[in-house]
C-alpha cells in the first residue's frame, strides 16, 4: 500500500490529466475499432490497434505517478521520483509494439486484396485527428506544468496516434478517389505511420534517458538560482550548481560563496536562509543542499 500523503496541486493535476487520457484512449479504441471493421480499412484496424496499447500505457503512467508521490523514506531519501522515467520506458515499449504490430499487419493486407474503404470512414477519422490533437495539446501543456517526463511520453502518444489518423484519411482518400487497383492504400498510409511513431519513440526514449543519468541540461534552471541566490543577505556568489530530476522535482546541490571571515554558526544560518528562499522562490525543487564557500568581500564570483 502506498503511504499516505496530501497530494500537491502539481500532483493531482498530473493525475487528473493522466485520467483525462486514459478515458480518451478507450473511447478512441472502439470507435477506431468498430469504424475499421464496418468501414472496411485496415488503416483505421490498423490505429484501434494502437490506441489499445495507448490505453495499457496511460494504465502504467497513472501508476507512475501515484507511486512517484510516494513520500522519502529510509530506503529512497529522495523521493521515488525516479519510477517516472522508468514507466516512459514501458511507454516508449508500447509505442514500439504497436509500430511493429501496424507494420506486420499493413504488409500482410498490401499482399491480401480486399474492398475499398467506406467514404463515410474519413468523417470518422476526422472526428478522431481533430480530438487527438486537442489531446495532445491539452496533455502536453500539463506535462509542462508538472514536469513530468512520463505525461510528456503520454502526450506524444496522443500526436502520435493523431499521425496515424491523418496518414490513414490521405490513404482512404486515395483508395476512393482513384478506385480499383488502389484499395491497399490505406495500408501504405499505416505502414508509413508506424515509421513515424518509431522515430516518435526515440524522441520521447533519449530525455527520460539522460534523466535516469542525471544528465546535466538544466541550464536555464542553474542561471535561475544563481541569480535568486544573491537575493539572500550574506550571500556573496555562487560556485558549482548541479541539478538533476527525480520525477516533478529538481534535487540541486549549490556552493555558495559568504565572507571568509564569518563564523561556523552564521555560515549554517546563511545556508539555511538561502535553502529556504531558493524553495520558496522556485516551486518545483526538491531537495536543496547549500556548500558553504570562503570568500572575500568585493571580489567578482561566477
Amino acid at each position: 500500500m502506498f503511504a499516505a500523503k496530501k497530494m500537491t496541486d502539481t500532483e493531482k493535476t498530473a493525475i487528473h490529466t493522466s485520467y483525462f487520457s486514459i478515458i480518451g484512449n478507450i473511447c478512441m479504441a472502439l470507435i477506431k475499432g468498430l469504424a475499421g471493421f464496418f468501414g472496411n480499412s485496415y488503416a483505421l484496424i490498423a490505429d484501434a490497434i494502437e490506441s489499445t496499447s495507448d490505453i495499457f500505457s496511460s494504465l502504467l503512467v497513472l501508476f507512475g505517478l501515484k507511486y512517484a508521490k510516494r513520500p522519502a523514506d529510509k530506503n529512497h531519501p529522495y523521493g521515488h521520483g525516479k519510477i517516472e522515467p522508468l514507466i516512459t520506458f514501458l511507454v516508449v515499449a508500447f509505442l514500439v509494439t504497436s509500430a511493429v504490430i501496424i507494420a506486420y499487419v499493413s504488409i500482410q493486407n498490401i499482399q491480401t486484396p480486399h474492398k475499398t474503404p467506406k467514404s463515410w470512414t474519413l468523417l470518422v477519422l476526422s472526428g478522431i485527428i481533430l480530438w487527438k490533437e486537442i489531446s495532445y495539446r491539452v496533455v502536453i501543456r500539463k506535462s509542462n506544468e508538472t514536469n513530468s517526463s512520463s505525461l510528456k511520453a503520454d502526450a506524444w502518444h496522443h500526436r502520435s496516434d493523431a499521425i496515424t489518423s491523418v496518414a490513414a484519411f490521405i490513404g482512404i482518400s486515395i483508395a476512393i478517389i482513384f478506385g480499383k487497383g488502389y484499395e491497399s492504400a490505406d495500408d501504405w498510409a499505416a505502414l508509413f505511420a508506424s515509421g513515424f511513431i518509431l522515430y516518435n519513440s526515440y524522441l520521447i526514449f533519449r530525455p527520460a534517458l539522460g534523466e535516469v543519468m542525471d544528465e546535466q541540461f538544466h541550464d536555464d534552471l542553474i542561471i535561475e538560482i544563481r541569480k535568486k541566490s544573491l537575493n539572500v543577505q550574506g550571500v556573496l556568489g555562487t560556485e558549482k550548481c548541479f541539478i538533476r530530476k527525480s520525477g516533478m522535482k529538481y534535487h540541486v546541490d549549490l556552493h555558495a560563496i559568504v565572507n571568509k571571515d564569518l563564523s561556523v554558526k552564521e555560515g549554517h544560518e546563511i545556508a539555511h536562509k538561502l535553502k529556504d528562499y531558493l524553495r520558496n522562490q522556485l516551486a518545483n525543487l526538491g531537495h536543496v543542499l547549500i556548500h558553504i564557500e570562503p570568500g572575500e568581500e568585493g571580489k567578482d564570483f561566477i
